[in-house]
């Protein structure tokens, strides 16, 4: 198997309300990319953010007495600390200045996904898409009208890990391919029946396309070429661990 992974590059900067699906197909064009059938598209969260009007400007925040408190402890701006309680519905863990929490979506991630970073103003933060698979869904159907090529759509955001260093990019929002590859029931090379193995298929794409897209390149999207991937209509919520076999929650 050869897989290759294509940063695109000459997406203009992304506003509210533009039409991120054309914003693609340009840089597509820019970058001398033709999309083809087999090809996976991974779209960063930021952009499909911005293009949502999925920003807020801290400006206009009123923080509670809460994340008044929790903020002048840890040197954090409240303003931010109350973007990050209104976009959570439980808290985790907070501790160090850090707030693990749960969102909408179900998530369970650092300060719900509130991010400061790749936003203009200098007092604007990003909140996550409010439907990341709905937004993914969107975009493929979209660049299949335009280019007559369906690829599968992967929205990817940066998370961290409990017991390892350092993020890496998983999906939040998948369209067109089955997120996860069950090999249970199989035999491996030795003849063992494998019972647990469940890969994260959308997570590892969407984390080798961050490899290609970097994180100060404002390259926005990657296509990804020659990985063979099933073709399916199940969304990254198959992703999230329900609460029953969570052994942390």
């Amino acid at each position: 198997m050869q897989i290759s992974i294509i940063g695109i590059n000459g997406v203009p900067e992304v506003r509210a309300g533009d039409d991120l699906p054309n914003l693609i197909v340009v840089g597509c064009e820019a970058t001398g990319v033709v999309l083809q059938a087999g090809d996976v598209l991974v779209v960063t969260q930021k952009v499909v953010s911005k293009a949502e009007g999925r920003l807020v400007d801290l400006a206009e925040v009123e923080p509670s007495p809460f994340a008044l408190q929790y903020a002048e402890r840890w040197g954090k701006d409240p303003r931010q600390i109350e973007v990050v309680l209104r976009e959570s519905v439980r808290i985790v863990r907070m501790d160090k200045g850090i707030l693990i929490t749960e969102t909408r979506h179900g998530f369970v991630c650092a300060n719900a996904g509130v991010d400061a970073s790749n936003v203009p103003g200098g007092h604007t933060v990003s909140l996550l898409p409010n439907d990341p698979d709905g937004s993914a869904a969107r975009i493929r159907e979209v660049i299949r009208n335009k280019t007559g090529v369906d690829v599968p759509v992967i929205i990817s955001d940066s998370f961290g890990r409990a017991w390892r260093n350092g993020i890496i990019n998983i999906a939040i929002g998948v369209s067109g391919l089955q997120p996860l590859r069950d090999y249970r029931g199989q035999d491996d090379p030795y003849g063992y029946r494998m019972s647990a193995t469940v890969i994260a298929v959308a997570d590892e794409l969407a984390s080798a396309a961050e490899l290609a897209m970097g994180k100060v390149e404002a390259c926005p999207a990657a296509v990804i070429r020659g990985y063979p991937y099933d073709a399916g209509e199940a969304t990254a919520q198959e992703l999230v661990m329900e609460p029953g076999r969570d052994m942390f929650r």
